[in-house]
């Protein structure tokens, strides 16, 4: 008897076969409103004063920014047919031939880079404090996170590695492995999978590394930096905090997700041979590693530079916009009584 799960079979990426409605963009939109209501959450919290123009625009600009973010860095770090220096609309084109497909290929670190620089420039603009509310943000981002990765398990995509425990899982659009090997005959083995005589490749069971992510850089971290988000000891924190302790889970949930086929290891200190789909060594690191030890010590970097700035008064810049307002409204009235005035005279 397998010890593997089967993918639930009623799980299909489309919600009504034939339309093109899929979960994946479903799950996009819950994130979005669960950051939102996290986000405004803390905003009466804080008993901050910021009007709905300034919150709508700036959820506005900080979702085009991800998005934007993430299909450009996922067709210039992840792809590598080279189709999109060719042909660079098809970046944001959601058809393949005439049939709808959405925006396929989505990358986590280059929506956090285009989400991050949306939210500066924003603030910028508005005169608002970036620190504080990027604290608000960092304290809302991961619970919604979850919901992406949800999106990629019932797409059946963004698989682990192989693996004979229970826990594994086989995916019905993974990759079929040749039976010849004689690692791939002793996991389907170890795992109670029959292999019947002639069989050239076996799926093999995975880890659910979507499911790991949901769980761990999602509900868990969320549960930390929600925790964390009134009892920070300087402005900016959060920020620091949370893109160090994702980089520092996505770190090691990625020795449990197997490495873009057609990517592998982007470095290795230690040489087995072993493919990616089987975890080898801890001294081979994926794309995703390599961006994330990044992210860590970004993290950390922030972390130091911001405790030694100036902790300004937090209500009075996220009330700026507010007040440049009501000068420039005072001015304008100003001057028509100073009109009115001489008319009378």
């Amino acid at each position: 008897m397998p010890l593997a799960v089967n993918f639930p079979a009623w799980l299909k990426p489309e919600i009504i076969p034939g339309l093109p409605f899929r979960w994946y963009g479903l799950m996009y939109l819950v994130a979005f409103a669960v950051a939102w209501l996290l986000f405004m959450r803390q905003v009466k919290e804080r008993s901050l004063k910021l009007d709905e123009d300034t919150l709508s625009g700036l959820f506005f600009w900080t979702i085009l920014g991800l998005l934007i973010g993430a299909r450009v860095f996922a067709t210039i770090v992840y792809d590598t047919s080279g189709i999109y220096l060719k042909k660079p609309w098809l970046v944001f084109w959601p058809f393949d031939g005439s049939r709808f497909t959405g925006l396929q290929g989505m990358s986590y670190h280059g929506g956090a880079i285009g989400a991050t620089a949306a939210i500066i420039l924003y603030c910028r603009s508005r005169r608002l404090s970036f620190r504080e509310i990027g604290d608000l943000m960092a304290a809302s981002i991961p619970f919604a996170y979850t919901f992406g990765r949800l999106g990629n398990f019932i797409n059946g995509e963004l698989y682990g590695r192989v693996t004979s425990s229970g826990i594994g899982m086989i995916f019905p659009n993974a990759q079929r492995l040749s039976a010849k090997e004689p690692w791939v005959r002793g996991i389907a083995e170890a795992a109670g999978i029959p292999l019947a005589a002639g069989e050239a490749f076996v799926n093999l069971p995975r880890h659910p590394s979507q499911l790991y992510e949901a769980l761990f850089e999602g509900i868990a971290l969320g549960i930390v930096l929600w925790w964390l988000r009134k009892r920070k000891p300087f402005k900016g924190f959060m920020i620091g905090a949370y893109i160090a302790g994702y980089g520092l889970i996505r770190f090691f949930i990625e020795y449990f997700r197997e490495p873009d086929a057609d990517l592998g290891y982007r470095l290795e200190f230690v040489k087995t041979g072993i493919p990616p789909a089987l975890y080898s060594t801890p001294f081979a690191f994926s794309t995703g590693q390599l961006l994330s030890f990044l992210m860590i010590l970004a993290g950390l970097a922030w972390i130091a530079v911001v405790s030694r700035m100036p902790q300004d008064d937090a209500q009075a810049n996220l009330q700026a916009p507010l007040k440049a307002a009501a000068e420039e409204k005072a001015h304008h009235e100003r001057n028509a009584r100073r009109k009115l005035r001489k008319k009378l005279k």
